[in-house]
């Protein structure tokens, strides 16, 4: 079973570079996170570097996984900041894990964590986007997160080819 914790800014910095490459070697196995291929690595670690503000205001907090031999094997995000009226809900952002580490129920650790959190912070609703059919969407129904509607062409895959995305929510 993976350990999971929470980075601070400083953590984020330190770690930077493991999930930099984590990030890019989601992408580099098709995931459509934002990034089209190649992805540098430089790209992936300045997204990463850029999120530290939000990080440090408790905006968005940062999850990480760390395999038994203490490797950075997969990543969550809880976005917990936004509008007075939107103070309910919280969003599921870049739920990554390393290809070599699938399989082992770290995604599913990570969102349970990830749901935990949420209930403690009292969000009684979670939104997130998945890109349709993918392995993930399967994921993130088992845990009862329902279908709120797809969008076809929504993103880029990582070779430029537009894809649907599938938006999903949970009540808590």
């Amino acid at each position: 079973m993976p350990t999971i914790k929470q980075l601070d800014a400083d953590g984020l910095r330190r770690h930077a570079g493991d999930l930099a490459q984590v990030l890019r070697d989601c992408v580099l196995h098709g995931a459509s996170v934002g990034f089209l291929l190649p992805c540098p690595l430089e790209e992936a670690q300045d997204f990463w570097l850029s999120l530290a503000p939000q990080i440090a205001s408790g905006e968005r907090l940062l999850f990480v996984a760390h395999a038994a031999d203490g490797a950075l094997c997969g990543t969550v995000q809880l976005v917990v900041g936004g509008m007075p009226n939107g103070r309910h809900r919280a969003e599921i952002s870049k739920m990554l894990v390393h290809s070599g580490a699938r399989r082992q129920g770290i995604a599913q650790a990570l969102m349970q964590h990830a749901l935990a959190t949420a209930r403690t912070l009292g969000r009684t609703l979670l939104v997130l986007d998945t890109c349709t059919g993918f392995p993930a969407q399967a994921m993130y129904a088992k845990l009862g997160f329902a279908v709120t509607g797809v969008v076809p062409g929504y993103a880029a895959l990582p070779d430029g080819t537009l894809g649907a995305a599938t938006f999903m929510h949970l009540q808590l």
